[in-house]
């Protein structure tokens, strides 16, 4: 299903929208996405804004998502193969800055390993909700949190080279030009010693393609962003719909 331009509609119906996606990602994900010991929760409060998806992992302690294979109970295997995405960048994340920033943050029922972000209109509507946005996100990723981004909103006098290039410049700052006639950005962290940024630029009219979710350094599972967006505009009300479908 082709991205709607969701930017002809007021806050309001994205917001409803919004909602529903996230619900639908949290399912996709419990179904069979995840490996049995990882569940997803939607908009927990860990530090700061709440995030729309937390990946958990119980029983915490070594890792042990790297043995396990197509047949393992609960979840597909989890891919170690280097994303694909038209855009990656790597910086090493500074060793003081790990000390200084890491925290492990914890859920009653598990760990928190990995963020899903579905950006809102009111996340740019101020100076100080855009530089919350930016400053959770990098806190996240120097916590050693993976994070997805999903921004269906054009740059503007904000992030005007898009949102994945305001998180990146907390890093290390790079040149970044957008591909013509896709404003629209998905971005995926690995937040590892080496922290990788996989990132795809996408405009209305197109499908949302697979992203990359880690659950831990190199290992991640796919995002059914295209499916989920489907699920959660079939509930959309009909009468709403009209608006994005045939606008005046």
């Amino acid at each position: 299903m082709p991205i709607h331009d969701w930017t002809r509609v007021d806050a309001g119906l994205f917001h409803d929208f919004h909602q529903s996606w996230a619900v639908a990602l949290r399912n996709s994900l419990n179904a069979g996405t995840l490996p049995s010991d990882y569940f997803a929760l939607v908009e927990q409060n860990i530090r700061g804004p709440i995030p729309d998806v937390l990946t958990l992992r119980l029983s915490p302690g070594p890792d042990r998502v790297a043995d396990r294979g197509p047949e393992s109970g609960g979840g597909i295997a989890v891919a170690t193969r280097v994303p694909r995405t038209r855009l990656t960048q790597r910086t090493e994340i500074a060793s003081y800055l790990r000390k200084a920033s890491r925290i492990t943050v914890r859920h009653r029922h598990g760990d928190v390993v990995a963020v899903i972000e579905i950006i809102s209109l009111g996340n740019k509507a101020s100076r100080a909700e855009f530089r919350a946005l930016i400053e959770k996100s990098a806190d996240l990723i120097r916590q050693g949190i993976h994070l997805l981004v999903i921004d269906l909103f054009p740059p503007g006098q904000r992030d005007p080279q898009g949102l994945h290039k305001a998180i990146w410049d907390e890093f290390q700052e790079e040149d970044l030009e957008l591909p013509p006639q896709k404003p629209l950005t998905l971005a995926s962290y690995d937040a590892g010693p080496e922290c990788v940024a996989y990132v795809e630029f996408i405009g209305v009219g197109d499908c949302l393609p697979e992203m990359p979710l880690f659950l831990r350094p190199g290992s991640y599972v796919l995002a059914p962003l295209e499916e989920t967006y489907q699920t959660a505009w079939s509930t959309f009300p009909a009468a709403l719909k009209g608006l994005l479908e045939n606008p005046a």
